[in-house]
């Protein structure tokens, strides 16, 4: 009995508590899973570009099937970089220079780039579902605040809104940027050189992303969503002042 309670007590403490893994797992079964085991496959395992990116597709295939059979949803993140890697294996039967094979590798991140970008426009942006759950860290009152902000409601909602959409800017445009310098470097730099420069690239791209995005834009989110938290509670306590008032007034008017 007391072991169960024990475990139950675990559970719900991680539910409210989650780790840094758990607040960034959609970003990296989406994105970095599919894009590391890519190079991993074909430039730690000597794989070609056609199995490598074939063996990398298993997770966002998996993602989106159960997106859309288990949870009744569209996976954009996963599907996205699914369709990516079809298009992608049919772009490998291209046969040419080493220099060509060095700049398809950069047609993953600019075609994901150009989806973030899109998704921004469409008013979708979809790097929003890597950084919800970092914010949100499983609170209940966070959640609540974060619909509030989100549906317009709040005070905050529209510098909210522009912050969101500023993250998945930054990524896009980071990616973008990734994809250009890659493509650059396949014709201008020694092939060998190119070969762990290119992951150099990417790596560093992704870093500039995530500081850049957490200081112009998960940052300010986190404050607005603090205020939100604290706004949400003084107006509950509000309520109930006023629900308390009226209960007595009833009761003097019985007396």
């Amino acid at each position: 009995m007391t072991t169960n309670t024990g475990a139950q007590g675990r559970s719900s403490k991680q539910q409210q508590n989650p780790s840094v893994l758990d607040n960034f797992k959609p970003l990296i079964l989406d994105v970095a899973v599919p894009l590391g085991s890519y190079y991993l496959f074909k430039d730690g395992f000597g794989m070609s570009t056609f199995a490598a990116l074939a063996w990398s597709s298993v997770v966002p295939a998996v993602r989106t099937v159960w997106g859309l059979v288990k949870e009744r949803r569209t996976n954009a993140l996963a599907g996205l970089i699914l369709v990516v890697n079809v298009v992608s294996l049919l772009l490998s039967f291209v046969s040419g220079d080493p220099r060509l094979m060095l700049a398809k590798d950069s047609g993953v991140s600019s075609t994901v780039a150009i989806g973030i970008l899109v998704s921004v426009v469409l008013g979708k942006p979809m790097m929003t579902a890597g950084m919800k759950p970092f914010l949100l860290k499983g609170d209940a009152d966070k959640e609540a605040a974060w619909e509030r902000l989100m549906s317009g409601s709040a005070a905050s909602s529209a510098a909210f809104l522009r912050k969101e959409r500023a993250f998945s800017v930054v990524w896009g445009l980071a990616l973008l940027a990734e994809c250009v310098a890659r493509v650059v470097g396949a014709y201008t730099i020694p092939v060998d050189t190119m070969v762990w420069l290119g992951t150099v690239i990417m790596l560093g791209a992704m870093a500039i992303a995530f500081v850049v995005g957490g200081g112009l834009a998960v940052e300010p989110m986190e404050k607005m969503l603090a205020a939100e938290v604290e706004a949400g509670k003084a107006d509950r306590a509000g309520d109930a002042g006023v629900a308390d008032k009226a209960g007595a007034a009833e009761v003097a008017v019985a007396a």
